[in-house]
């Protein structure tokens, strides 16, 4: 009997094409996204050898310190976000490598200082005059700055060295200030320049959707119309609005959560084979996807969306309070913090194939997963026993928090009578591969090093997810919820969201976990 792979006893190390010579300048680097995801995931590239030895960090913020008391505050955020103890045999290399400089990003006089620092960076670690500037910022700024550095000239690239911009969501409010912010970013700087960055697209399982799709000659025959009844897309967070009220609340979840994070993940499941890894061959694939999908008419908005608002519940046992009681939250807020759909692709591959997707705070559980589910098998073999209906297949894509793929299919049940059971083959990463260390980020800022635009959205494909959601915001605004709060915290949201998918004779998968 053939005998099957065995399973990797340990974690296989991060392997890959070094980086190139170059200087990271965060903006924004006293902040929480610096502290939390950015330095972990570069020390995490450290620890994989990913790094160039040329490189350095410049970080620019309001906050006054010095060189001395950035390097210090670095350790202290790995070791409290890695999880881990920090190596000492790569520390002192690794911080000696990160420098500071104060300012206001509005202040003129800060950018001919950034330059100043720069080229003394650059002329101490051999970093080529490369240089890519991270906007971990307000987005009010990140105009502001690419301009500034572009009179400054520290956005051309003619003697042969690169410069890159790197752009955290949201990229824009709505379609509206999603074309002025490429437009203004255009005028500045070439498209191969900019990227555009998502975190959920650094999460290994949206990283594995393309190969496990084309890789695996098994499931792309049968990944369309003919095969497929519908898909489910579900971000769910327990958490309410962290600290971030003034923000969200002018925000809401759909602009949050919908044109960006969930747009990328309907892209990769539906694209057609692109032609090749190419970063432009996968994102043109993207963008046909994004623009074949069905805008919503005024009354399809009215049939085929929900939105609610949290009102206080319990959550892992604890009570937790209602969206309007959230710090920074207005007692009147109309504000959104769930929001479900039910989109249609317009081609030939998923034409009629609903996708239902749903994002929401304060939910049950932590989880986001997509789910492929199949036609049912036909009745007529199965008529004369005792076996009721047939249970459809499920694929199931686990994205966060434990990251996997799942095959639910029907397994007759042992005994003398023909009964079918629900049986379900799990794969996990973690299981198999072993545990890698990692915020999400390392792979994002690795190809920001190397030049690869893969994982990163493109200006035409921010504005096609704008074009989706733009006609949702507009009937929301035109007519404000007068339900509001309609889901109790720590419920899946909702009843109107149940009723959305229950109309279609279907259901949501709900996992507990």
């Amino acid at each position: 009997m053939a005998q099957l792979a065995e399973r990797p006893a340990a974690a296989t190390p991060y392997v890959g094409k070094t980086g190139d010579p170059c200087v990271m300048v965060i903006f924004g680097a006293a902040g929480d996204l610096t502290a939390r995801l950015l330095l972990p995931a570069l020390y995490n590239l450290a620890r994989a050898d990913l790094l160039p030895k040329e490189f350095a960090v410049l970080g620019v913020a309001r906050a006054q310190m010095s060189d001395d008391d950035f390097r210090k505050r670095i350790r202290e955020d790995v070791k409290q976000y890695c999880g881990e103890c920090i190596d000492d045999s790569i520390w002192e290399s690794f911080v000696r490598r990160f420098y500071y400089l104060p300012g206001n990003f509005n202040d003129d006089d800060l950018y001919p200082r950034v330059r100043d620092r720069l080229t003394q960076i650059d002329r101490e670690h051999s970093t080529h005059e490369n240089f890519f500037y991270y906007m971990a910022t307000a987005p009010s700024y990140f105009g502001l700055i690419v301009e500034k550095l572009a009179a400054i000239g520290f956005m051309d690239q003619s003697n042969g060295h690169w410069r890159r911009v790197v752009i955290e969501k949201p990229f824009g409010h709505d379609l509206e200030s999603a074309k002025i912010l490429n437009q203004q970013l255009l005028k500045l700087a070439d498209e191969k320049q900019i990227y555009r960055i998502d975190h959920y697209l650094g999460k290994e399982t949206v990283q594995n959707i393309m190969a496990f799709r084309f890789a695996n000659g098994i499931f792309e025959p049968i990944w369309n119309r003919r095969y497929i009844d519908h898909v489910q897309i579900s971000v769910a967070e327990t958490v309410g609005v962290e600290g971030r009220g003034s923000y969200f609340d002018h925000a809401g979840t759909l602009r949050d959560m919908v044109p960006n994070h969930i747009m990328q993940l309907i892209s990769l499941t539906s694209m057609e084979p692109p032609i090749s890894f190419d970063a432009n061959a996968v994102r043109d694939e993207q963008a046909k996807i994004l623009h074949a999908i069905q805008p919503l008419s005024n009354e399809e908005v009215l049939t085929r969306t929900v939105r609610g608002q949290y009102e206080e519940g319990i959550i892992g046992g604890q009570r937790v309070p209602a969206y309007r009681n959230e710090e920074d939250i207005p007692p009147d807020s109309r504000t959104e913090t769930f929001v479900a759909m039910k989109l249609l692709i317009d081609n030939w591959r998923w034409a009629d194939v609903p996708f239902y997707l749903r994002t929401g705070k304060r939910m049950p559980v932590r989880n986001t997963h997509i789910v492929i589910q199949f036609r049912r098998a036909p009745f007529v073999l199965f008529r004369d026993t005792s076996v009721e209906h047939l249970m459809p297949n499920q694929l199931v894509l686990h994205i966060q928090p434990e990251e996997g793929i799942s095959l639910q299919f029907a397994a007759k049940v042992p005994g003398p009578v023909m009964r079918l059971g629900s049986v379900d083959m799990n794969f996990e990463y973690q299981q198999y591969f072993g545990k890698q260390p990692s915020t999400g980020y390392e792979r994002l800022l690795h190809d920001c090093m190397i030049g690869d635009q893969t994982l990163f959205q493109r200006a035409d494909m921010v504005e096609a997810g704008w074009s989706v959601v733009n006609p949702v915001l507009d009937l929301w605004k035109a007519l404000p919820p007068r339900n509001f709060p309609n889901y109790p915290a720590g419920s899946w949201g909702p009843k109107e969201a149940d009723e959305l998918i229950e109309r279609d004779g279907r259901c949501w998968r709900n996992f507990t976990e």
